[in-house]
């Protein structure tokens, strides 16, 4: 095992050497929350892929496979299914808005009204991510090391809070490239065919197996139905997936690079399901699902490659470990933190305070004071975050519990307010506000009355959502014309008005989110409360 653990610490040691160079990156709010908006297609696309595929799609998804055979691919499946319709459908004009949340996006759509509902139940998702994430690595460093469960999640916890925190956006930018080639050859280049050939062929497989473990939907139409209006659906509305979308340079990229990070996921979907089935004839009487990828791993793998695939499977979680702990952290600092402290700010100010304006050096040493300060702001949100995360992970048990909890909670909640807003210009603030509140309460609900596994929360969370949005938007005042004026030259790609956005990616890092000339006043009344403590 020396070999594998060498290619292990390797890994691990490199992870935080790329922390520290993303940290010499991070001059600005922009390059740490969003890479400076200047990702190419390549990177761009590896880095997706890297988020959407965490741990649940790795040792899940070849869990799935080991129960349920062929048609286990299904999760991954339908992840990679609202990877496409993302890229394909919105990722252009998601991309255009220049904003940093979800919740900033759903303040330009309605006025200002909806964004700190939708925070907090942003938040609450992105964190039980972050901790689903964090408690895979036991099983992980358990096969590795023999580790404590709870050293285990200290460990790679630690790590990933280590180089989110120093460097954020472009540190974990760059760690997901390299998780995203680990992967790639771990998985699907040494693990899918020596799985394959160790379990005799396809032929040999289908001879030990039920039919049903190669039948399309062995495991089940309901459940593959209830896979699409979860993770499809969240992939649509995710901070963590939209943040990644905020990366992109250009309008091009995010479509062309998503929807081919959306293919990757199809093919690692069925890779995942194929060693899965290929694991329950070699090890056909394991105690759990979840044990196939580690079993296969340690006893069909040689020294070196083994290791090497372990890799892969901490690379997988950590990615999406990372990914979600930077959007837990800057939806806590930018949706929530920084509303309280400018409602408290606006307090103290009086009526008619003048501003002072800055000449020469000292506004530009200024902006780059209070550039430094947002930058130290984020970074100690990711650590408070980062350490809160690694708690919970250490007391909870249940991850599949855990994190079917946040996606129908994101997705019941927030799913018909974002799409109704890209979607239909009728939608009021009002209509966002109800159908947040009655969608979430009737998932909550119906999870606790019928359990958090069931079916229904999410079946009857959406239809309560859309009629809520639907009658009460109707019975509503329409959206202020100002309001919807400046959204729409947002998802022209005009951030104040002017001529299109995207003359260069500096400049547009430089000038996220500033109202300036003659429209200030209308985008001061879609962004309000945000753009007040901008103002203060």
């Amino acid at each position: 095992m020396a070999v594998d653990y060498a290619v292990i610490v390797l890994y691990l040691a490199g992870m935080l050497a790329m922390g520290w160079w993303g940290m010499r990156r991070a001059k600005s709010k922009s390059d740490f929350l969003v890479a400076g908006r200047r990702l190419g297609p390549a990177m761009y696309s590896g880095t997706m892929a890297a988020i959407v595929l965490g741990g649940a799609s790795t040792i899940g998804g070849v869990g799935l496979g080991y129960q349920y055979g062929l048609s286990g691919a299904w999760m991954v499946f339908t992840i990679g299914l609202g990877l496409l319709a993302l890229s394909l459908f919105f990722s252009a004009r998601i991309a255009r808005l220049k904003v940093y949340t979800v919740s900033e996006m759903l303040d330009l759509r309605y006025g200002g009204s909806a964004g700190i509902i939708s925070g907090v139940v942003m938040w609450a998702y992105t964190l039980m991510l972050a901790v689903t994430s964090t408690i895979a690595y036991a099983t992980i460093f358990d096969v590795l090391f023999g580790m404590d469960r709870t050293l285990s999640i200290v460990l790679g916890g630690a790590i990933v809070v280590a180089y989110s925190t120093l460097g954020g956006m472009w540190s974990i930018t760059l760690t997901d490239m390299v998780q995203f080639v680990v992967k790639t050859i771990g998985v699907l280049l040494l693990l899918l065919p020596i799985a394959v050939i160790k379990a005799g062929g396809f032929a040999e497989m289908k001879a030990h197996l039920p039919d049903d473990y190669f039948a399309p939907l062995g495991i089940g139409g309901q459940t593959v139905f209830t896979y699409v209006l979860i993770y499809s659906f969240g992939m649509l509305i995710g901070q963590d997936i939209w943040q990644r979308v905020f990366t992109a340079r250009g309008d091009k990229v995010a479509r062309l690079g998503g929807t081919a990070a959306g293919t990757y996921c199809l093919v690692y979907a069925v890779a995942g399901a194929v060693i899965g089935t290929a694991a329950k004839v070699l090890y056909p009487h394991l105690g759990s699902p979840d044990d196939a990828f580690a079993t296969i791993v340690k006893d069909a793998l040689p020294v070196g490659v083994r290791g090497l695939v372990l890799a892969a499977a901490l690379s997988a979680v950590m990615s999406t470990s990372s990914g979600a702990l930077i959007a837990c952290a800057t939806v806590a600092n930018n949706d929530i933190w920084s509303r309280v402290k400018g409602v408290a700010a606006l307090r103290r100010r009086p009526a008619a305070e003048p501003r002072t304006e800055h000449a020469g050096d000292g506004g530009g040493a200024e902006a780059r004071a209070e550039a430094h300060d947002e930058v130290r702001g984020n970074r100690v949100f990711i650590l408070l975050m980062g350490l809160a995360v690694i708690v919970i992970a250490i007391a909870l048990n249940n991850v599949v519990e855990a994190l079917t909890l946040a996606y129908n909670v994101l997705v019941g909640g927030l799913l018909v307010p974002i799409l109704g807003g890209l979607l239909w210009k009728r939608g009021t603030a009002a209509g966002a506000l109800a159908s947040v509140a009655v969608g979430g309460l009737t998932v909550i609900g119906l999870m606790v009355s019928l359990g958090v596994l069931a079916n229904e929360p999410i079946y009857y969370g959406l239809i309560t959502s859309l009629v809520a949005y639907v009658v009460v938007s109707l019975f509503t005042r329409p959206t202020d014309a100002a309001v919807l004026d400046a959204w729409r030259a947002r998802l022209a790609g005009r951030a104040d008005g002017g001529p299109e956005a995207g003359a260069s990616a500096d400049a547009e890092a430089d000038a996220d989110d500033e109202p300036e000339g003659d429209t200030a006043g209308a985008v001061a009344l879609a962004l309000k409360l945000p753009f007040a403590v901008r103002q203060a």
